[in-house]
């Protein structure tokens, strides 16, 4: 059993829009609406901080018990993700949890892919925590349900231009859309620009 501690939500936009989620439960499922009623705060728990204030955020790192802390920014590229990073990084009893994709030449991509060596705020700081990948997690359409989509309006588009993901995908996929009767499917070079 894993013993308690605390989790800090270091993340101003995912404490807003859980604010936003509780005044407005009339979006919610019938499943999600049951959950509600059963438990006391279907949006926190014991043991779970929100941090709001920057002060509050940088003392996290101060901190030597054993914690978690739920920061993002995407690729970790920005926000306070890169100070708890920067702290806590270069320490083998930490774990850096990764949760989705991350883009090439991005900090948490070569985390992911666990450089000896990576750069925060343009120094180089020795990866020697523990990480680990969660690729399970996704808000995006998969390959299939795009193909799907762009396939039942192949008639009305006149282009369409992949410009998301690295560019082995993106050719993949354009050739799908092609495949599935889409025409004109474009994968922009870098600069590249267009006349609609």
């Amino acid at each position: 059993m894993i013993p308690e501690f605390p989790i800090y939500l270091d993340s101003p936009l995912a404490i807003d829009a859980t604010s936003i989620f509780r005044i407005h439960p009339e979006c919610f499922d019938n499943e999600t609406i049951e959950f509600m009623r059963s438990v006391d705060d279907p949006f926190g728990f014991r043991g779970l901080h929100f941090v709001s204030s920057v002060e509050e955020s940088k003392a996290l790192n101060d901190k030597k018990m054993p914690m978690m802390i739920i920061a993002g920014s995407g690729m970790a590229e920005a926000g306070r993700i890169l100070h708890h990073l920067r702290n806590n990084i270069s320490n083998p009893k930490n774990t850096v949890l990764i949760v989705g994709w991350q883009a090439e030449n991005t900090l948490g991509r070569k985390i992911a892919e666990k450089w000896p060596v990576v750069p925060i705020f343009g120094e180089k700081y020795k990866l020697r925590c523990r990480v680990e990948v969660f690729d399970e997690f996704s808000a995006h359409a998969d390959r299939n349900d795009l193909i799907k989509w762009a396939s039942a309006g192949k008639d009305r588009w006149q282009k369409v231009f992949i410009v998301h993901g690295e560019e082995s995908a993106s050719l993949s996929l354009a050739d799908a859309f092609m495949e599935n009767g889409l025409k004109n499917v474009i994968v922009p070079e870098f600069e590249q620009s267009f006349i609609l």
